[in-house]
Parts: C-alpha cells; sequence; structure tokens
C-alpha cells in the first residue's frame, strides 16, 4: 500500500496532479476539505485499515509536518512516497490570482510557506522522492537525487 505526501506552497499545482495521477486509486486527505486534526486522523486511520492507498495533499513544507505521516505509514507497512514541487512564486501567485473565495490565498500566506519550504530527504523515512516542475501547464516528474 502506498502513502503519497505531496510537498509544496499553495497553488503550485498540488491539487491538479493529485487530480491527473491518483484521482481513480488512492484517496485525498486534505486538510482544506476535513478541516480539521481530528477528521484528518480518522481519514487517515481508515486508510490503513482499509489497506487503502491515499494522498496527503497539503503544503507539507518541513520534515516536522512531514513525520507524522511518515511514521503512522511504516507503522501500518505502507510505502511512503513524496513529491517535492519546486517551489515558482511567480508561477504561483498568477494560479492564485484566478482562485475565488475560500481557495484564494492571501500573498503573505504562500510567502510564508514559501519561507518555511524544506526539500525532503530520504533519511525522513521517504521510500521514493520525485521532483516536480510545472512546464507551459504540464507537470514534469524527475527521480529526486539525494
Amino acid at each position: 500500500m502506498e502513502c503519497v505526501i505531496l510537498i509544496g506552497i499553495q497553488a503550485s499545482g498540488k491539487s491538479t496532479f493529485f487530480k491527473e495521477r491518483f484521482f481513480g486509486s488512492h484517496m485525498r486527505i486534505n486538510m482544506d476539505m476535513l478541516r480539521t486534526r481530528h477528521r484528518e486522523t480518522i481519514y487517515l486511520m481508515a486508510s490503513f485499515e482499509a489497506k487503502q492507498p491515499f494522498v496527503v495533499d497539503n503544503t507539507n513544507p518541513t520534515a516536522e509536518a512531514r513525520s507524522r505521516y511518515i511514521t503512522l505509514a511504516k507503522e501500518h507497512k505502507f510505502q511512503v512516497v513524496g513529491y517535492y514541487f519546486e517551489p515558482d512564486f511567480a508561477e504561483s501567485m498568477k494560479r492564485n490570482a484566478v482562485r475565488t473565495g475560500k481557495e484564494h490565498v492571501p500573498e503573505i500566506g504562500i510567502r510564508s510557506v514559501m519561507k518555511q519550504l524544506q526539500e525532503p530527504e530520504y533519511s525522513e523515512g521517504f521510500d521514493v522522492l520525485y521532483r516536480v516542475t510545472s512546464v507551459k501547464g504540464t507537470f514534469q516528474v524527475t527521480a529526486f537525487q539525494p
């Protein structure tokens, strides 16, 4: 079974990437939808119990933020795969500009996550890591070099 962790600033394309790559096979766990850690935990535990592959579609900017998911996934014998979205602040701001309502993130929020963003490392417990860049509206995925 697989736990996929998406890592990147807001409006970097993580949710679109989920829809393109994992919608038909993985449950999406996302704090924007679930709103509380309690609800998130319920979905995580249900995924582990059902042996259901899932994607954590949050910013997950720091090793500390990612450690919770990695620890639980390893305890439940899930493979941990990370996708690091190479930050492109200008492009994220363009994407964010067309968002409306609660989906629109204040610039200060994007800047804050950008400052916190740490490249993932295999030493965190990842089994596989990929780097994702957005080129002219398409995602380019390459193996992450440790």
